[in-house]
C-alpha cells in the first residue's frame, strides 16, 4: 500500500509538472514589466474541439509545458469571452456578447490580433507586440520548433522561407514519437 501511495505521489507531482501556468493577459502585461520574457497566447473557444485536443495533447505534453513555463508567460484567452482588458492604452471588449448563445461574437481583442478562428497562437515580444500568428490546431511536436526558434529570437534571423526550412531540419526534437 505505501508503495501504491509513492506511486501516485510521483504520478501526482509528474503531471503537474507538466502543466502549464497560465495567467490572464493583463497579468502577463504586468510580469513583463519585472521579468521580460515573451508572452504565448492560445486563443480558443468553449465550443472548440480543437482547441480542447490542442489544451490536453499540445500545451500539457510534458516538454511543450516545461519550456512555455521557463521562457514566456503563456496565457489562455477566449477569443468570445465577455471579460473587458485594458490593454496599450484602450479597452478591449467584446459587445455582440450574449449569454444565451453557444457561440459569440469575436472579442475585439481577439480581432486586435488579427485573430479570424480558433485555435490560433499568438506570440508577443518583451514589450507585449505581436511578433507571429499561428492558425489552426498543432500537435506538440508541431508547436515544439517556434518556441525555442522565437524564445531566443532566431526569428530575427530568418529572412526567407527557404532559411526557415533550413531551421526546421537542423531543429533536434525533445518530442519522442
Amino acid at each position: 500500500m505505501k508503495k501504491f501511495a509513492l506511486l501516485l505521489l510521483i504520478l501526482n507531482f509528474y503531471f503537474a509538472s507538466a502543466q502549464v501556468q497560465w495567467m490572464t493577459l493583463e497579468d502577463a502585461i504586468n510580469a513583463q514589466k519585472k521579468v521580460p520574457k515573451k508572452i504565448i497566447i492560445d486563443f480558443y473557444a468553449d465550443w472548440c474541439a480543437p482547441c480542447k485536443v490542442m489544451e490536453k495533447n499540445t500545451y500539457n505534453h510534458p516538454v511543450i509545458a516545461k519550456y512555455l513555463n521557463e521562457q514566456y508567460y503563456a496565457v489562455k484567452f477566449n477569443a468570445e469571452g465577455k471579460e473587458d482588458i485594458t490593454l496599450f492604452g484602450r479597452t478591449f471588449t467584446n459587445p455582440g456578447y450574449d449569454e444565451n448563445k453557444r457561440r459569440n461574437s469575436l472579442h475585439e481583442l481577439t480581432q486586435y490580433m488579427n485573430v479570424n478562428a480558433v485555435p490560433a497562437t499568438v506570440f508577443l515580444d518583451e514589450k507585449g507586440q505581436p511578433i507571429t500568428i499561428l492558425q489552426g490546431a498543432l500537435t506538440a511536436k508541431e508547436l515544439e520548433p517556434y518556441i525555442p526558434f522565437i524564445a531566443n529570437d532566431e526569428f530575427k534571423k530568418v529572412a526567407s522561407r527557404e532559411q526557415w526550412q533550413n531551421y526546421q531540419k537542423k531543429f533536434k526534437s525533445n518530442i519522442k514519437d
